[in-house]
């Protein structure tokens, strides 16, 4: 049953059991997010930027619930749309992202959130962006090192 603020009081868990990057970053309890999920058949684009250097790490996209427990939690949750299913960023390398801010665009279609990435990458091919190439004469070309070894992380399923 819906509160006042419009939440439902059982779905958000109690200060205590908040995570420390949710008591950091203050995404306790959204009243009025809005966001347009029927737009794009249920999903959303989530644009990940490094807040510190700004760089975009990677792209992935949010159902409805994976937004409401990116900002309960303070940690970066996705849906798969391949597998189908929600995960949390880093469950199994450990390279979690810590949210510190969210932004909409003007559409409430995309959402920029900014965070502080736990970990040497956030690429499952072993580099600290997924946007590791570059176009150049026509091809693209690896213009990165890899930051850490994604078949020690992933054993193999990278």
């Amino acid at each position: 049953m819906p509160s006042r603020d419009g939440c439902r009081s059982n779905s958000h868990p109690t200060k205590t059991e908040r995570t420390p990057a949710a008591e950091t970053a203050g995404f306790f309890i959204a009243n009025e997010m809005n966001l347009d999920f029927a737009k794009t058949d249920g999903l959303i684009t989530a644009v990940i930027q490094d807040q510190a250097t700004g760089r975009v790490l990677m792209v992935a996209y949010m159902n409805e619930e994976a937004f409401r427990l990116t900002v309960e939690t303070g940690f970066a949750t996705f849906y798969s749309r391949s597998r189908k299913k929600l995960w949390l960023k880093g469950e199994s390398s450990g390279h979690r992202l810590v949210v510190k801010e969210i932004g909409a665009d003007c559409d409430l279609d995309t959402v920029l959130v900014k965070v502080d990435a736990q970990g040497p990458g956030v690429c499952h091919e072993g580099y600290q962006s997924c946007f590791f190439r570059t176009l150049q004469n026509g091809a693209w070309t690896v213009t990165e090192e890899r930051t850490y070894d994604p078949d020690a992380v992933y054993g193999g399923k990278s």
